[in-house]
């Protein structure tokens, strides 16, 4: 790379390389992305311990799943706008600030009200994902934006797979330790995702900017009044359709992250170690499945045009809707796992696939448009959460615990729930492929090195 384009947007993305504010900014917010999801979904993996503990009962268990997803509705929308005056640096930094203290603090709950409220703040960390979009666009011209923010998106969303895995082994550790109970663990074990939103606060102010060239600040760049973008990407159907489509994609994702552990250890008599390591098979396939979505859609795209990215992502959720119906039909551990791979390919796939169309609905309004379908995914997960608690059926069991005791246990079942949500899945397939997703207007791509893109134009420094 020349001298004169070390300060300019990346043409291409070497994962291997850090050289550069670009790479480094690139390797430092997935990385951030990533222990945001770790954060935000370290309780998953817990909750049964939890659930013991504060006998909670299976309405109080579907409000703390509902009440996880839902802050980040709100938070999403909202932090674009904190993105486009402060810049990435700083709204990140305050993030991830702000969103570690409840994280810290949810292991002092003694009751359902208040461990309901610390689940509800913790949830606002999954705006990051707006300011990784965001800052990973900054950094990569445009013939390369999709698969920048699909690898980012993916090896970010992994920290939730990473999470279900690790955690109840961090909570087994201070048992070991002796620092306390098995009934406690979940409340020490807290404590280290808490620490490390902190850690990743001070790496990224200190080792980021806002833009290749420097920060909003040194830069003098100021918000000026432009046209409406919200409402322009609100008036735009397309913008719902592909709303409804991550809802049914990413809106899933988050469920069996949240469900996960729960479901193996209640439906298959999994212990605690074993439930978080299959539900984490779930969340570390987005290290590989949600990149290679968007870079198959690239590819689909530049040979069939926008109706063979259209139809790329229809067959994804198809494809994810008849595994999820067979993933909660079937009464054995290994063939449960398997087919949560092959459904969990197609909804991560059809996550990377969903943004490679996202640029392309009205480049005046990226933001916007980006901003309103990743809220969908959040409110496909609040929505599907009180489909789970309305269909989940509570049952008895006798169970025999990891010390070899006898115990009568309240279990959930959510076949029901994992039937109709396949069946809601392969609907918005058909709704999405009878969708035409094609550019209207004529000057909303332009070819660069031979390849259509969107016609955004650079953030410039005043």
């Amino acid at each position: 790379m020349s001298s004169i384009s070390t300060n300019q947007p990346l043409s291409s993305l070497n994962i291997f390389s850090g050289k550069g504010v670009q790479m480094r900014t690139f390797h430092i917010t997935w990385l951030t992305f990533f222990f945001c999801f770790f954060a935000w979904f370290g309780m998953a993996s817990l909750m049964p311990i939890a659930k013991e503990q504060l006998h909670l009962t299976k309405d109080q268990l579907g409000n703390i799943q509902i009440a996880s997803v839902s802050a980040t509705i709100i938070a999403r929308l909202l932090i674009g706008r904190l993105v486009d005056k402060f810049g990435p640096r700083l709204t990140y930094t305050w993030l991830l600030a702000i969103c570690s203290v409840p994280v810290l603090l949810i292991g002092t709950s003694q009751t359902y009200e208040s461990f309901l409220l610390f689940r509800l703040a913790i949830g606002v960390i999954g705006a990051s994902f707006v300011i990784t979009q965001f800052h990973t666009s900054v950094m990569f011209a445009p013939s390369i934006k999709g698969t920048a923010n699909a690898t980012a998106g993916g090896f970010g969303n992994a920290g939730a797979g990473l999470a279900n895995i690790t955690m109840p082994l961090i909570a087994a550790g201070f048992v070991g330790l002796g620092v306390c109970t098995q009934e406690d663990s979940w409340r020490y074990a807290m404590i280290v995702p808490g620490v490390m939103l902190l850690v990743f606060a001070f790496l990224y102010f200190r080792f980021t900017k806002d833009l290749p060239n420097g920060n909003y600040k040194e830069l003098g760049i100021e918000n000026e009044n432009k046209e409406n973008t919200f409402m322009l990407a609100v008036k735009d159907y397309r913008t719902w359709v592909l709303t409804i489509a991550y809802a049914a994609c990413f809106g899933v994702e988050i469920t069996i992250d949240n469900f996960a552990p729960i479901y193996f250890t209640d439906t298959f008599g999994a212990s605690l170690k074993t439930a978080g390591i299959c539900a984490g098979i779930f969340g570390i396939i987005n290290i590989f499945a949600r990149p290679l979505g968007g870079i198959v859609a690239d590819k689909v795209g530049k040979s069939y045009g926008f109706s063979g990215k259209n139809l790329l992502l229809a067959l994804l959720l198809v494809l994810e809707g008849i595994g999820v119906i067979f993933f909660g039909m079937t009464d054995q551990l290994g063939v449960a796992i398997f087919l949560m791979f092959l459904f969990g390919m197609s909804l991560k796939m059809a996550n990377g696939a969903t943004y490679s169309l996202v640029p392309f609905i009205n480049p005046k309004a990226i933001g916007s448009v980006a901003g309103i379908v990743g809220a969908g995914g959040n409110i496909g997960a609040m929505l599907i959460a009180f489909l789970f608690k309305a269909k989940a059926v509570k049952f008895t069991k006798d169970v025999i615990d990891e010390t070899g005791v006898s115990q009568t246990k309240d279990l959930i079942d959510y076949t029901n729930a994992f039937y109709i949500l396949g069946i809601i899945i392969l609907i918005t397939g058909a709704v999405v492929l009878a969708v035409k997703f094609a550019v209207k207007d004529k000057e909303a791509v332009i070819e660069v090195n031979g390849e259509l893109v969107p016609a955004v134009s650079f953030v410039k420094s005043k």
